[in-house]
């Protein structure tokens, strides 16, 4: 079998791989070069870089229109699409005769969309998984080929939920792809009961207000990391929280004082011990050390920026 891949971060790159183990490769697809660092210099994609140093065939439309053109052009008999960034059209399943698979971080039909990982981190659930999927013209709901479970670890934050289920993908195509393409494993229709909905994250996704529950800000934190990352409005500009902890200290909700040698902020119901934070315009240091620098002066945080 002969396919095409679709992917963008370094999160597909595993899935890549096993893509190559179980079929060859004749085109990778990713998202264009885009300026990065204080320079903005362009930089290629992770699932580019893999893939010149794997010797594949690499395309990097950057509109539909060419989207859909180099996919017409292709002569493979599937595709497999692991965030690549962009939702193809009907006109674009149609260029395959197997179709498009997809490799989504949760076990639908929860988290359908962009942002599963964090999603389910930020709502408290106790596992999450992989799924494959062939996709449909609706948002994630196509027929399941296969699917693996795993708990979420309680310290677990997005980037190492992630980084984990990006290999446990991986070892989900390696193990049904086979059988999918030989007939010996027939997708099976979704049941919509359960289905919640995981929308792109934004930066004001991360926002922490007093009114919230310091467990749910703790799960904030984690979930949020390392993209877009947590943080808080104070009278100083905006202060990233990067690690955190529960805290059984008592501080007023809107507050970010000293107790008992440790930097903590009040929520609705409880505390948190801030770990390493980030101040505006400069970089993450720990959270003494930026207490520290302000001789211990307390601070607060508001529920929306000024």
């Amino acid at each position: 079998m002969r396919a095409v891949f679709l992917g963008t971060p370094a999160a597909a790159v595993p899935s890549l791989c096993a893509l190559a183990d179980v079929a060859d490769v004749d085109l990778v697809i990713t998202r264009p070069d885009r300026p990065a660092g204080r320079k903005r210099v362009p930089m290629a994609s992770a699932v580019s870089g893999a893939a010149e140093q794997f010797g594949f065939a690499i395309a990097k439309p950057s509109s539909k229109a060419e989207l859909l053109d180099v996919l017409a052009e292709t002569s493979v008999d599937f595709g497999l699409v692991v965030a690549y960034g962009a939702i193809l059209t009907r006109e674009m399943l149609d260029t395959m005769p197997r179709g498009f698979l997809n490799v989504h971080f949760s076990l639908l039909p929860r988290w359908r969309g962009a942002a599963p990982v964090e999603r389910a981190i930020a709502a408290g659930d106790e596992r999450t998984g992989v799924t494959l999927m062939k996709i449909d013209e609706g948002l994630d709901t196509g027929p399941v080929i296969g699917e693996v479970a795993t708990p979420i670890e309680p310290d677990e934050t997005g980037g190492s939920l992630t980084a984990r289920l990006a290999f446990l993908g991986a070892a989900l195509v390696d193990a049904t792809l086979p059988d999918y393409l030989s007939g010996r494993r027939t997708p099976v229709s979704q049941i919509d009961a359960g289905t919640t909905y995981a929308g792109t994250l934004g930066r004001q996704d991360g926002l922490l207000r007093p009114t919230m529950s310091a467990r749910n800000a703790e799960r904030a934190v984690r979930a949020y990391s390392p993209r877009p990352g947590a943080w808080v409005d104070t009278p100083q500009g905006s202060l990233g929280i990067h690690r955190s902890d529960l805290s059984d200290a008592r501080v007023e909700a809107g507050a970010i004082v000293w107790s008992e040698g440790t930097v903590v902020a009040g929520f609705a119901d409880g505390a948190l011990a801030l770990r390493v934070v980030q101040p505006e315009g400069r970089g993450r240091q720990h959270a003494e050390s930026w207490m520290h620098g302000r001789r211990g002066e307390p601070t607060t945080f508001s529920v929306e920026p000024a």
